[in-house]
């Protein structure tokens, strides 16, 4: 930006630039200067011409001299001074001196990115100094207007003169309240501004002839880079723009994204890549384009500039949202397309269950044994850091593309279940021996054993079948009963009903282990109500994982779930991974820990669990604040309890012995689980989160907005009133629309936009 400290020579004043925070400090830092600022302060208000003197506003002229420079930096100096009113006493006007100099600093830090704070200072006296970027477009008065208007505080109106020079105090956190080290950053050539006592038509923009652009450049945290990538990802297909479009969509994302770059040129050129330069790497196209094609980008963002402010644009809002949701999975330890690295070290039963698979199957087949685990324990129960007891609830989804190697998991899994599926097939045998000899519709000769307990079910069950092996689970040492299918649509068949409403409510019922079952009158109907123990298996793609769920992701279903995925990049070998080899020694080496998990009983706690997931608690809501995610917070809260679980499983199976090994996998497990529920559910739960403050529907506008297609113009909708007898041009109600978030307006196409969240709400 711009930074020169003011000297004497010869009697004349001239400037030389300040071009580090280190030398800026040490030139406010002098005992000189800290001697003569107490000196002011406490004795002699005439020495404030003896401390250092600052210039924001000017280039210096070209023999290197202050007076009468013409060329603008990219800031702005403003001096901010305070007189207390007349007719009060010398200590009521102090009192009123400190209380307005209180209020500034917080004052200015809350519209810090607003105005592009560079630099705040107290002065020497009664008021304080800030630098801001300057707004190209605007006359330095104009400027200095805008920012008193912004600050809703006023500018020392004889200190207008871009030649303004300021008396600095020290570089002391309560003297230097902020300083942004853009401030140092080198000014381009550029050329004189023409002085103009007023702004608008008559205010000459400061015509820079190159730009530096600043990889690092952000907005509210966020890289303008990754800013203009998902512009291009939801508007042009991924695509950016090339020889035939570049100068229209240059318009459009100028036009899009001006209103966080402070309708600033100087600064759009820092961010807005050059499209007109060679290469097609971001990285490498810098400066590589003739005059002409630099002027011709210049242009097209001055263009955008000179179009009607309206605001930020809706497309603009939709680009951050996103990023916003991305900022959720984010939190969880991964990127965009890696989920967070399992550890290293594994507990021992996880590292032979994981063994027979590669490794970017791990992960699946880690979270998918769960389930199968928790069926083994019996009569178990566990206290969570809140007091809350818990079982071994454990509902695993599996999501992962077509033809990914979502089968991997059975294995593992059939060998954990082998011994419930050795015990169920005798019991089954019983139970069909007792229909044979007792056929429905007929008077019993003899009642149903009552230890008959079938725990593993297969996919297609009517709702008395589904009732009577909850209640024998529970009579028979409170059991689970367990479920695997190949695709989640599988799960409509465990209940007569057949729908996906309904599995949703048994996943919420099973995760609270709350009473399930039903009550019959008929002698031959089957009646009974017991807690639902049910874990399961399911897989499927993203696409039918969305479908299957999407009323079912903000009332606590999802967060219910275990949800795993398979990550295989586009360099990996498609061709079908080669398997471990699953034996008796591979059953052997596991019987051990099954058999601790079978001799389990009571109420089994585990002090360094509890720690632990206290802790993570406490993260969690540390991450959500961070990355502002509520989707975050909120799946967050079952995540940890699920993660803690498999900690207790562990904890149990490995002799109830805690472990490292053990308090890595928990953490992980938690983070892999919220970053699977971020990816594939996140960005809805967030817009459901959002709706859920609007202002609820009123009736009257909403069936003539029906009536509109989803993008309108003023025409259009004119149109439709006239249609609909409607008297008036209808501004009243376009405004009451925008107000309530049901439609906004799109500055490039000039439309009138019905929101994402009016269409889902609505079901428009």
């Amino acid at each position: 930006m711009s930074v020169f400290e003011i000297y004497m020579q010869n009697g004349v004043k001239m400037m030389r630039p300040v071009l580090t925070r280190e030398e800026y400090l040490n030139r406010r830092n002098t005992d000189r200067q800290r001697q003569t600022l107490k000196t002011v302060r406490e004795k002699d208000a005439t020495q404030k011409s003896q401390l250092v003197q600052m210039n924001y506003s000017c280039l210096p002229n070209p023999d290197g001299t202050l007076k009468g420079s013409k060329t603008a930096s990219q800031s702005v100096g403003m001096d901010i001074d305070f007189k207390a009113p007349q007719g009060l006493t010398a200590e009521a006007q102090q009192a009123w001196l400190a209380q307005q100099l209180a209020t500034v600093p917080e004052l200015v830090m809350s519209k810090k990115d607003e105005l592009g704070l560079l630099m705040l200072e107290r002065s020497a006296t009664k008021g304080y100094h800030l630098v801001f970027r300057r707004r190209p477009e605007l006359s330095q008065e104009d400027n200095l207007r805008w920012a008193s208007q912004l600050l809703d505080v006023a500018y020392d109106d004889k200190a207008k003169d871009i030649t303004r020079v300021f008396f600095t105090t020290t570089g002391d956190a309560d003297e230097l309240l902020f300083l942004d080290d853009e401030i140092f950053n080198p000014h381009p050539t550029c050329n004189p501004l023409p002085a103009s006592p007023r702004g608008g038509d008559g205010a000459a923009p400061l015509q820079c002839c190159s730009s530096k652009f600043d990889p690092e450049a952000k907005y509210n945290g966020v890289l303008f880079s990754d800013i203009i990538a998902k512009y291009w990802e939801l508007f042009n297909d991924g695509k950016e723009p090339v020889e035939g479009d570049r100068n229209a969509l240059t318009f459009e994302l100028a036009v899009t994204i001006r209103s966080i770059c402070g309708y600033s040129l100087e600064k759009m050129m820092t961010v807005i890549p050059n499209y007109w330069e060679a290469s097609p790497d971001p990285s490498k196209r810098r400066g590589e384009c003739s005059l002409e094609e630099m002027e011709e980008y210049r242009k097209t963002l001055e263009n955008a500039l000179k179009e009607p402010k309206k605001g930020m644009p809706y497309r603009l809002k939709q680009v951050l949202q996103a990023l916003k949701s991305q900022g959720g999975v984010k939190a969880c330890g991964g990127t965009m397309t890696t989920p967070p690295p399992m550890p290293k070290k594994l507990p021992p039963l996880i590292k032979l269950l994981t063994k027979n698979v590669p490794w970017f199957y791990k992960p699946a087949v880690a979270s998918a044994v769960f389930p199968a685990l928790g069926a083994h324990l019996h009569d178990v129960r566990f206290r969570y850091w809140d007091n809350v007891e818990h079982e071994a609830t454990f509902m695993n989804i599996l999501i992962g593309r077509q033809s990914i190697g979502k089968g991997s998991i059975k294995k593992p899994i059939e060998y954990i279940m082998e011994d419930i599926r050795q015990r169920d097939i005798p019991n089954r045998q019983r139970e069909a021996e007792w229909k044979q000899k007792n056929p429905g519709a007929k008077q019993k000769k003899d009642p149903r054993p009552t230890d008959i307990c079938i725990q593993m079910l297969i996919d297609n069950l009517t709702d008395a079948v589904f009732n009577q092996r909850i209640v024998d689970a529970n009579n028979n040492g409170q059991r689970y009963i367990y479920t695997i299918v190949d695709e989640i649509e599988g799960l409509k068949k465990v209940t007569s009903k057949g729908t996906a409403d309904e599995v949703g409510l048994l996943i919420r019922k099973a995760f609270d282990n709350s009473n399930a079952g039903q009550e019959r009158v008929g002698a031959d109907s089957v009646s009974g109500i017991a807690p639902l123990r049910w874990n399961f298996n399911a897989s499927t793609t993203p696409p039918n994982a969305k479908k299957f769920f999407v009323k079912m992701v903000n009332d606590g279903t999802v967060g219910r779930l275990d949800i795993s995925t398979i990550i295989r990049s586009d360099d990996d070998d498609d061709t079908a991974p080669v398997l471990g080899i699953y034996d008796h020694t591979f059953a052997q080496e596991l019987k051990p820990y099954i058999d601790r998990l079978e001799a389990a009983s009571g109420l089994i706690e585990c002090p360094q669990a509890k720690r632990l997931s206290l802790d993570i608690s406490q993260e969690n809501k540390d991450a959500a604040k961070l990355y502002e995610s509520e989707a975050y917070r909120v799946f967050s809260y079952r995540a940890n309890v699920i993660a803690w679980l498999k900690g207790m499983v562990l904890y149990v199976a490995h002799g109830y012995r805690w472990s490292r090994e053990i308090a890595d996998f928990v953490r992980w497990s938690q983070q892999y689980n919220l970053w699977c529920k971020m990816l594939y559910f996140g960005q809805q739960l967030e817009r459901e989160l959002r709706e859920e403050v609007e202002i609820q529907r009123q009736s009257g506008p909403q069936n003539l907005l029906e009536l509109l297609p989803d993008e309108f113009t003023r025409e259009q909708y004119r149109q439709m009133r006239q249609q609909q007898g409607k008297d008036g041009d209808g501004e009243s109600t376009l405004r009451s629309w925008q107000s309530r978030g049901h439609i906004v307006y799109d500055e490039v196409s000039g439309r009138l936009c019905k929101t994402e969240e009016y269409k889902r709400k609505y079901k428009v």
